[in-house]
């Protein structure tokens, strides 16, 4: 993904992106490491401003969500089963974008341009699978008339090559 100005190479969040209720999001605690800040100065930060994170934007985990992503989680609390303190956060594009804007580093500014990208990148993949499943639906319907094309043509050589013989040619199928 190139460089930052800061001179690190800024890392390839691509496989963090996860399918949350329909919608491709990053969790806090991700955002928070790419962003250089704690996961708790994060969600204070957001809490905040709570009013620049409408319902597209954020979405709280659940129990069973979190359960399902709780390897990928790791801070505190032994009450629920799992090592989480709070739910964790789910931020969509727009909600990743904005975190930036509300932590107003350096830092953040300049990674919330490999976060946009990343949800890019997610999308141009998608859209490619798209096509090819596409194209692979239409080779298979190639490759069915092919080989109905295919088998009408052997029967038809069959045909003439038992008339050669003079065997009788036996009942089309």
């Amino acid at each position: 993904m190139g460089i930052p100005q800061g001179g690190a190479p800024a890392p390839d969040i691509t496989p963090q992106i996860r399918v949350v209720r329909g919608r491709r999001v990053l969790l806090d605690s991700d955002l928070a490491a790419l962003y250089g800040v704690t996961t708790k100065a994060f969600n204070q930060a957001v809490r905040r401003n709570i009013e620049r994170f409408p319902p597209d934007f954020l979405l709280q985990l659940t129990d069973s969500e979190t359960l399902s992503s709780r390897s990928q989680i790791v801070t505190l609390n032994r009450g629920r089963g799992y090592n989480v303190k709070y739910l964790p956060l789910a931020f969509t594009e727009h909600g990743a974008i904005m975190a930036a804007t509300i932590l107003n580093s350096p830092r953040a500014v300049e990674m919330s341009v490999y976060v946009v990208r990343a949800f890019v990148q997610l999308r141009q993949m998608l859209a490619s699978n798209a096509e090819l499943a596409r194209k692979l639906v239409a080779l298979e319907r190639s490759v069915a008339t092919l080989d109905a094309d295919t088998r009408r043509q052997f029967d038809q050589v069959y045909e003439a090559i038992l008339g050669l013989m003079g065997a009788t040619p036996r009942r089309p199928q």
